[in-house]
């Protein structure tokens, strides 16, 4: 039985960015499958410790931006260490990935990743709704169909927050496989370890 990857990120996280293509070939290589959650953070946060970047200390965010250096550098990945358009909303971005992963779950986790890319590469805002319609039909996605049902889909993505961290996600990106918790995309090797183990089963 083909076993599943429950992906917990943020669609405007520079670390989910930096994980999301290295996770997308990773479960290639070991013939699993990715159950994206694109949960909302400020729901996360308030009940497991964490601080929203606004409010973190200097220190931390200068730690943040040399990480983000260093990890930019090490993975080879292209990336904006200041984007023009962050901190966003990410909940219409997300509106389109938890509609679209009812339908497609493989063309929703294409569809995240270029949302992540347009933040973090091209300089787009994906908290307006036309870039988004754009980056839909680049995908060869009808953006006014996965905009549809907002309400619903906003909805569906709070009680997914809620489960999250029920299930002990508290950061992002998050990977929960065979009962693990794997949290950042520095934990991505841990993770190819587990795949590796259970594919050799």
């Amino acid at each position: 039985m083909q076993k599943s990857i429950d992906y917990y990120f943020s669609l405007v996280s520079p670390w989910s960015y930096l994980g999301h293509e290295r996770l997308v070939k990773m479960v290639k290589q070991y013939d699993t499958t990715i159950t994206i959650w694109p949960v909302d953070f400020s729901i996360i946060f308030p009940s497991t410790g964490g601080i929203p970047l606004p409010k973190r200390s200097e220190q931390r965010k200068a730690y943040r931006m040399q990480e983000l250096r260093r990890w930019r550098d090490h993975a080879q990945v292209d990336l904006n260490l200041e984007p023009l358009h962050f901190p966003v909303s990410d909940k219409l971005a997300a509106t389109m990935v938890v509609n679209l992963r009812k339908q497609d779950a493989q063309k929703a986790i294409q569809l995240a990743g270029a949302c992540l890319r347009a933040c973090w590469l091209e300089e787009r805002d994906i908290s307006d709704a036309d870039t988004l319609l754009a980056i839909a039909k680049e995908n060869n996605l009808d953006g006014s169909v996965l905009l549809a049902n907002s309400a619903g889909a906003i909805e569906e993505r709070t009680q997914d927050s809620i489960k999250a961290v029920e299930l002990g996600v508290f950061g992002a990106p998050s990977y929960r496989f065979d009962e693990q918790l794997f949290w950042g995309q520095d934990r991505l090797d841990f993770l190819g370890k587990e795949l590796q183990k259970a594919h050799a089963e």
